[in-house]
């Protein structure tokens, strides 16, 4: 075997050997075991949730509130990752460092990179979308403003003047 072939092999093996392959990645429920590491982390986002301000998070688990692993993105980071509320419903691969914050493990996605896999090609956000927007956007559709209530002048009586009761002045 030539050493051409001897390289295509090795190269071929490595994802069977446990080198780049989603073997490296571990489930979100495990997240919790790797706090501090910079690691893989893989699991079906079951929805894309808007908080304060912008920030948005990818929820793993049906009740959020109870689900072991969670990722946070920014406000000031989206532009720069793209649309992520395409990712509801997919497999993702994050790869960043597990931190614990309020009790669970989360991974702090800010670059466009940390996505792998069918995540890591999501498109970018719509130009006209508003991060702070709260409530539902649906690019192309405009919904005006309601208008505010006016308040109407309240009529008087008109004061009579001299000409109008038949008095001419001097």
């Amino acid at each position: 075997m030539g050493k051409s072939s001897q390289l295509f092999y090795a190269l071929w093996l490595l994802p069977f050997l446990g080198g780049i392959s989603r073997g490296d990645c571990i489930p979100f429920s495990e997240a919790q075991n790797h706090l501090g590491e910079t690691r893989c982390v893989t699991g079906k986002v079951f929805a894309v949730q808007q908080g304060v301000k912008g920030v948005h998070y990818l929820d793993f688990c049906e009740d959020y509130s109870v689900c072991p692993f969670t990722v946070v993105i920014f406000a000031s980071d989206l532009a720069q990752i793209g649309d992520v509320r395409q990712l509801q419903g997919r497999t993702v691969e994050i790869h960043g460092e597990v931190k614990q914050y309020d009790g669970r493990a989360e991974i702090i996605l800010s670059q466009a990179r940390q996505l792998k896999g069918e995540a890591g090609r999501i498109p970018p956000l719509p130009k006209n979308y508003d991060v702070e927007k709260r409530g539902h956007y649906s690019a192309g559709t405009l919904i005006r403003p309601k208008a505010s209530a006016t308040t109407r002048k309240r009529q008087t009586k008109p004061i009579p003047t001299e000409e109008q009761d038949g008095i001419e002045p001097n």
